[in-house]
């Protein structure tokens, strides 16, 4: 059944619905991480037999379409799509659904995530919310322990039926495809159930990812029996199938979406998180959540406004509340737009670049939530005045003492106001994530982040399905505020979306794309977007050297996290400056992000960036490569 949605509301959907650098820059921006941190982004040989996995490269520059992801079989799904005539966002969902095979710690139909997406035929972009939502039965204090009355602690609360949210996925590719897509849902599917059928090589990443969550995955029945056949951690070089999750996408298939969200796999969902299929002999505390059926059926994947921005010339969109990625990507561009960046002195950018974050961090905390549940004073964060009064902040020759206070987005704007240091501590945010890009001939380009939070979402398998659940309501604030405190727009509530840091980004010369990017790495998503757009347009460096440059964050907190190479670049003028610098520690460690990007260098010619190496590096292709 099709619900139309009120005049006053956005369209919502469930269920079937369907150059040259200076030389200082040329140097840091052929930095990389440790190869202690990272795993050099080798393809494994396969067993006799089975297919050789396609090799992975970090760029790509040619004609007739583009893509970006961290996987290359989701990277020749698409560009399959790409090729049979599909378009942008047709790819994008069938990319999106092989990773939910070849990458399930991070990417699966019991998450959610967000798109934007720019529409050729109508020059207009769109912002896709397809973020889970909490159970109608959640309240303010679900995260507090009534045997103690105090928060959850985070690992317990990772690993439990409380933390996973509804699934927006498939309500997501859904509305995407029947507002922008050529292609119905059962046909995109088709790649991804060959693949689970067939499995894929296993890779140093994917053997990681599952060895660092072995010892919850033995807790959980069906998270065993899936992930650790014979009881082991799939080795490198061996192949892994997935036959239940092709099961569940035939079924997809042939029924539509209304089989997840009113039918007999939602009522599936509900049970195993209301009843965590627990090993008996466990000693995990595995908590039941507050998801029923109902719950499920009330879903709706939204499209959005998308926030928008000016920043030298260029128009950069976002995604909105429920994301903060739009708004603090964008105020923090404004922040920047105040000042001038200059290449021969990187430093003293990259100075104003944490700076602003610092600010923009605050304000964040203080006043993003869910949109549709409290007021978020959108148009302020990204107003001009309010960019300016923030700006008059920052010392150009002195780092401000974090955390500083959040500003005042009244509409009343003065030159200056008094910093404080009276603010909520950053609340944890899985950093595993995943994020692709795609470009086709007409001129769409979608940037999609999707995610189950961390690696391995809750650890919770539903029964026979193929797939794991999400631990998204994990970002939520676990605590109320005390009496006195300024309000918390992410404490938890019924039907709630939780704030997140995914950032896909879409940005627009002249009215036309220009550059698309995203990444994962939880609130570090923010300042990993935003650092690439400032090597990009403010630094003069082209995108592949962008999106490899080693990286910083500072969400106003007292030290600013950083990559080694980063350090090693610039920690000593940035100390000067009185910044407190200190390697990032992840996980993984000393590592921040896995973005992926695309440019469009000239109408048609399409240049697709992955990392080289950070998380084993990505996977850049396009249709008709240029022959050099």
């Amino acid at each position: 059944m099709l619900r139309s949605p009120s005049p006053s509301k956005p369209p919502a959907s469930r269920a079937p619905r369907r150059t040259a650098l200076v030389a200082a820059l040329a140097t840091a921006a052929s930095l990389t991480v440790p190869a202690a941190a990272v795993a050099a982004p080798t393809a494994p040989t396969a067993p006799p037999g089975h297919q050789r996995p396609p090799a992975k490269q970090p760029v790509a520059t040619g004609y007739g379409g583009a893509v970006s992801t961290v996987d290359p079989d989701a990277s020749r799904t698409a560009l399959e799509v790409l090729r049979r005539g599909g378009n942008a966002m047709d790819a994008a969902v069938a990319a999106g659904a092989t990773l939910g095979v070849t990458e399930p710690y991070v990417a699966a139909i019991g998450g959610g995530g967000y798109i934007t997406y720019y529409d050729a035929r109508k020059r207009r972009v769109h912002a896709i919310d397809g973020r889970e939502i909490a159970p109608k039965r959640m309240r303010e204090d679900s995260f507090i322990d009534p045997a103690t009355g105090e928060p959850l602690p985070f690992d317990q609360a990772v690993t439990s039926g409380l933390g996973v949210g509804v699934p927006g996925t498939l309500a997501q590719w859904d509305l995407a495809l029947r507002r922008f897509g050529t292609r119905d849902l059962g046909r995109l599917l088709r790649p991804a159930i060959r693949v689970a059928d067939r499995g894929f090589v296993v890779d140093r990443e994917f053997h990681e990812q599952t060895a660092l969550n072995a010892a919850r995955f033995r807790d959980i029945v069906p998270t065993r029996e899936l992930f650790l056949p014979d009881g082991r951690v799939p080795a490198v070089g061996s192949v892994f199938r997935n036959p239940d999750l092709a099961d569940t996408y035939r079924e997809l298939a042939r029924h539509g979406t209304d089989r997840f969200y009113e039918g007999r796999l939602g009522r599936e969902i509900a049970r195993t998180v209301a009843d965590p299929p627990v090993d008996p002999d466990a000693t995990r505390d595995v908590r039941p959540g507050l998801m029923r059926p109902r719950d499920l059926a009330a879903y709706r994947a939204l499209v959005r406004e998308p926030t928008h921005v000016s920043y030298r010339g260029m128009d950069v969109y976002g995604m909105p509340p429920s994301s903060s990625g739009g708004t603090t990507i964008g105020e923090s561009l404004n922040i920047l737009g105040n000042f001038r960046l200059d290449a021969r002195d990187p430093a003293a950018a990259l100075h104003h670049y944490l700076e602003a974050t610092k600010l923009a961090y605050a304000d964040r905390g203080r006043y993003l939530g869910d949109a549709d549940k409290v007021d978020v004073p959108v148009d302020e964060l990204l107003s001009p005045g309010f960019a300016r009064e923030r700006a008059c902040l920052i010392d150009p020759d002195r780092a401000a003492a974090a955390p500083v206070a959040a500003g005042s987005p009244d509409g009343d704007y003065r030159p200056c106001v008094p910093p404080g240091t009276r603010t909520r501590a950053l609340a944890p945010e899985g950093p595993q994530t995943t994020h692709l890009v795609v470009a086709d001939k007409w001129g769409n380009v979608a940037s999609y982040t999707l995610s189950i939070e961390q690696f391995g979402g809750s650890g919770i398998t539903v029964p026979g399905r193929g797939f794991l659940l999400n631990n998204q309501l994990t970002d939520f604030s676990f605590e109320p505020p005390a009496p006195g405190e300024a309000p918390d727009p992410n404490v938890p509530g019924p039907h709630k979306r939780p704030r997140s840091s995914m950032s896909p980004t879409l940005v627009l010369k002249d009215g036309r794309p220009k550059l698309a990017l995203g990444t994962p790495g939880g609130s570090t998503i923010i300042t990993t977007v935003l650092q690439i757009l400032i090597n990009r347009i403010d630094l003069g460096m082209d995108l592949p050297a962008a999106l490899n440059a080693p990286r910083a964050t500072q969400r106003n907190t007292p030290r600013v996290f950083a990559e080694q190479p980063f350090i090693d670049a610039y920690g000593e003028d940035l100390a000067a400056r009185g910044h407190r610098l200190q390697v990032f520690p992840g996980p993984p460690a000393g590592v921040i992000g896995a973005a992926t990007g695309l440019e469009i260098l000239r109408p048609g010619l399409v240049q697709a960036v992955a990392e080289p190496t950070r998380r084993g590096g990505g996977s850049a292709l396009v249709v008709r490569p240029v022959r050099r």
